[in-house]
């Protein structure tokens, strides 16, 4: 199982509607960089859930429950199933992220316009440690 986030703007779709609803597709990913990262997720694999826009922070675990496959309205796009795993108990910002060093060479951190992005598997645990202090 790999880890990945994904960012989205609250004010378009949160995890508060993500949970609502069970399940969504993951579209509008167009950046090259983010597109390459969705097309390697796979059915299983866990992604954090980002608000990105005044929010800036980790929210919640996503469970991804299909392989990536061609976005219906834009087959030269791909999107993913996925469906809510879980709220963080505290959400993680990205000041906190950015404050410790750990993260300091991680795409969230360096290339902050990218939607997805691989998370390793030191930084998830990390991510998910700082959620519960």
């Amino acid at each position: 199982m790999a880890y990945w986030l994904f960012k989205q703007e609250p004010s378009t779709y949160n995890y508060s509607q993500l949970e609502k609803d069970g399940k969504t597709i993951w579209d509008g990913v167009a950046n090259n960089l983010a597109l390459k990262h969705l097309r390697s997720v796979k059915k299983g694999d866990r992604a954090l859930f980002y608000h990105t826009g005044e929010e800036k922070q980790v929210v919640g675990i996503m469970e991804i429950t299909s392989d990536p496959y061609p976005d219906p309205k834009d087959r030269s796009l791909v999107v993913v199933d996925v469906r809510p795993a879980g709220r963080l108990a505290k959400p993680v910002t990205l000041d906190a992220i950015k404050r410790d060093s750990a993260f300091s060479d991680w795409e969230l951190v360096r290339i902050s316009r990218l939607s997805v992005m691989p998370v390793p598997d030191r930084l998830w645990d990390r991510i998910m440690k700082m959620s519960i202090r």
